[in-house]
């Protein structure tokens, strides 16, 4: 169902919230007639960070002005007399009033649109989850949102209770001011009758004696009524803020720092942190509730002032002032905060972006005087200070160029926000290492930092934010260390925690949960890693040959295991290899691990017995346990003694670039079926290059084809289903074959393969790659190896 046909049936608050979206900025009859053309539209396909995606906005901006003209020519009738004429403003205006148009910035449409279209998503979708058939049990994220808003509402009271209280006291005095005055008078009168005839001054004396002290006797009631509401009010106040700053560590302590939680995983694969705007709204209550509060009790201390009642008011209502101010201040440092966080490996001379956003910043008025952001490399121990308030004296570790940004305010979506698109990490200084620690394990952070008052500059806070820890490399054969560096990091960080330690080892199960988080992530795809997968790993972890997962489950790995140390027998580390299975997988086998078609983390003595008991010309593919980023086929035939398990040399991400596996898997006619028994072609020939045209204006172009010598297509015999060893006298009868390729150019029927196509893939141009095939043995179409 359209969510804007789900979004007229809300009721109550979410009706109020949704209609509140609508504006002049953008009308509710234009979300109402283009319902359909607007939720049908790629919204999201735009960058609103990259100012080169404005003109995606303003042909979107076109179209939906084209769209008001179309359903405005249709409107009939007086009713549509009247629409017809009111979408035509909007159409001649851009959209909106004639004050607010989105010509100058087809972009901020992008934003209003999307906004709208995310908050009226969630509406719906809170409004089907709490009237769900469930019998009314709600997640335990609803009743928490729940008992939030709650909470909101308790504050809400409080504060108009206050408020009233507070009006109630003002008007009190205000009275006990007019009486005094009157006593005032009432003594200036006793003191005139001095100078009066004693007969009068007898006469008149009394009855004004009598009102004094009526007078006083009133204002000394009166003065002891005040001083119990001043006390009242400001025990409500107490009350008040305690709940604000229960109110506010939910909030801040919870909610904010589990999104930052969340989005220091999605460095790791994680899924996304989420959107920003129920934490703003949420920070938004709770500045305009502790403002209200502010406000009251800076008007009960000017009460006080104007008139002093001896008691212990002035200490109450300077303790509630600083506690307020304190509430204040750490809601403004504590959502100065990075919404999209630089690049975790960050190369020197190379274009990167970050995004800074102040929570609070559209309801305390901040962007009134629009505050400048600037950001700076600091060490790890250049962070540890500045946690500790130690003085910097403003150093840095590095020049960032264009690292100044100041803070712009969206209006349609009520967020200040600075984009810092185009920076660049000019130069890096580099601390002194410890021990084994190399380039790559060095962390850094970049600091960003603001000043800016509120209040009319009652108030100035200067407010700092880090963000997650980043890893400067100068050369991109760095960034597989450092890359390793950045997961350990965000996947074992503790929140509050001493700029940026780690443990140096971890439970097996955990750093399992992190790398096939990583590895889903990398491939994108929903097949993680599965137990058996895990077990091979934990197997190349640790030197093992135990199968049972359960033998590893308390089995720790440290930093050094993990990427310090290489392999026994090998010349890389665990990490490295795992990284360059994640590279090769990513780049060339994603459709093919998606499908199942990889089994992958099998040694080859797994693989031998897998294949030993199947028909010859079973094959599997496995990563190259010898080779980072490798992959090959295993597969089983006969060779003139005996049945056995071959396995070709590796390919890696340079074989790929020249034929594609499914390419090459067709090549090889002794590869019958893939492990256990599926027809090779069943599982790859949707990946299969098309076949080539035919000779155009007298040139045929040539191709690559993979061939196996030992397995050559004219000595197999696959109407028998039994690949046969071609008996090379030359040759060897090696364990693991070297891929070998042909160079084609079909020209005549003869040269045709059995069912009449060129049946060779990923055409090249030959000029391009023939030093690259001169380098390798080469085997004509006929079986003689030529150089």
């Amino acid at each position: 169902m359209a969510v804007w046909i789900q979004a007229q049936q809300l009721q109550g608050d979410a009706l109020h919230q949704m209609q509140s979206l609508y504006g002049q900025h953008f009308p509710i009859e234009v979300r109402h007639y283009l319902s359909q053309w607007i939720e049908g539209q790629l919204w999201d396909a735009i960058d609103l960070e990259n100012p080169q995606e404005e003109f995606k906005a303003k042909r979107l901006l076109d179209s939906l002005i084209q769209e008001l003209q179309n359903k405005a020519e249709h409107q009939v009738g007086e009713d549509g007399f009247l629409l017809k004429i009111k979408l035509g403003h909007y159409c001649v205006c851009g959209v909106g009033s004639r004050t607010y148009t989105y010509d100058r910035c087809p972009l901020e449409l992008v934003r209003c649109i999307k906004h709208i279209l995310y908050t009226e998503q969630r509406l719906v979708r809170e409004a089907t989850n709490s009237s769900s058939p469930v019998g009314g049990m709600m997640d335990s994220m609803s009743q928490k949102y729940q008992q939030i808003n709650q909470a909101f509402e308790e504050l809400r009271l409080l504060t108009q209770d206050t408020e009233n209280d507070l009006r109630k006291l003002q008007h009190n005095q205000e009275y006990f001011i007019i009486q005094y005055q009157e006593s005032l008078r009432i003594q200036a009168q006793l003191t005139s009758l001095a100078t009066l005839p004693p007969a009068d001054r007898q006469l008149r004396e009394p009855a004004l004696l009598s009102k004094r002290a009526t007078v006083e006797t009133w204002l000394t009631r009166e003065a002891n009524t005040l001083q119990k509401y001043r006390l009242d009010l400001a025990e409500k106040h107490q009350k008040t803020l305690q709940l604000l700053r229960k109110q506010q560590t939910i909030i801040l302590d919870d909610e904010l720092i589990q999104w930052k939680r969340r989005q220091q995983l999605a460095g790791n694969g994680g899924p996304p942190e989420g959107g920003l705007d129920i934490l703003q709204s949420w920070c938004e209550k709770l500045a305009e509730t502790i403002w209200q509060n502010r406000q009251q009790i800076r008007r009960a201390e000017h009460l006080r002032q104007q008139l002093p009642i001896p008691g212990p008011i002035e200490e109450l209502l300077n303790e509630l002032n600083s506690t307020i101010t304190d509430i204040i201040s750490a809601l403004v440092t504590s959502t100065f905060i990075i919404e999209k966080q630089p690049p975790q490996v960050l190369k020197t001379q190379t274009k990167f972006a970050a995004t800074v956003r102040l929570l609070v910043g559209g309801k305390l008025n901040v962007h009134m005087n629009p505050p400048q952001v600037k950001a700076t490399i600091i060490s790890e121990q250049q962070a540890k200070a500045l946690l500790k308030n130690e003085n910097t004296r403003n150093d840095s570790s590095g020049e960032i160029l264009n690292n100044n940004c100041v803070m712009e305010y969206h209006q349609t979506t009520g967020t200040l926000s600075a984009h810092f698109r185009n920076m660049s990490l000019k130069r890096i200084k580099r601390s002194d290492r410890r021990g084994a620690e190399s380039v790559t394990e060095e962390k850094f952070t970049i600091l960003f930092e603001s000043q800016f008052s509120v209040g009319g500059n009652e108030l100035v806070f200067q407010v700092k934010t880090l963000s997650l820890p980043v890893v400067v490399i100068v050369h991109g054969s760095q960034d597989n260390n450092a890359t390793a560096t950045v997961l350990w990091d965000n996947a074992f960080a503790e929140p509050g925690r001493v700029p940026f330690l780690v443990p140096d080892k971890v439970l097996w199960p955990q750093l399992c949960d992190a790398i096939n988080m990583k590895y889903k992530a990398e491939v994108q795809s929903n097949r993680g890693l599965s137990a058996e997968n895990l077990v091979f790993l934990a197997q190349k972890a640790f030197s093992s040959s135990s199968n049972n997962p359960d033998d590893y489950r308390n089995m720790t790995m440290t930093w050094s295991q993990f990427n310090r140390e290489s392999l026994p027998g090998r010349n890389f580390t665990f990490w490295q290899w795992f990284d360059g299975v994640m590279e090769l997988t990513k780049k060339h086998l994603k459709p093919h691990w998606n499908d199942g078609a990889i089994l992958g983390f099998v040694n080859k003595q797994q693989a031998q017995d897998m294949l030993m008991s199947k028909p010859n010309g079973t094959f599997l593919l496995r990563f190259s346990d010898s080779e980072i980023g490798g992959i090959t086929i295993a597969w089983v035939a006969e060779n003139p003694n005996k049945r056995m398990v071959w396995n070709l040399m590796p390919y890696t991400t340079k074989d790929f670039s020249i034929r594609s596996l499914a390419d090459r898997i067709s090549d090889l006619n002794h590869l019958l079926f893939l492990y256990p028994d599926r027809p090779k072609d069943e599982v790859f020939s949707k990946y299969y290059t098309p076949p080539l045209s035919k000779a155009v204006d007298g040139y045929v172009k040539p191709q690559i084809k993979q061939v196996v010598p030992e397995f050559a297509t004219a000595n197999s015999d696959p109407a028998s289903g039994n690949p046969t060893y071609m008996d090379h006298s030359a040759s060897p009868a090696p364990v693991n074959h070297p891929h070998t390729y042909s160079i084609y150019a079909p020209m005549s029927d003869s040269m045709l393969d059995a069912d009449g196509d060129f049946d060779l893939d990923d055409t090249i141009d030959v000029a391009r790659h023939v030093e690259e095939l001169l380098r390798r043995p080469v085997e004509s179409q006929w079986g003689g190896q030529q150089s």
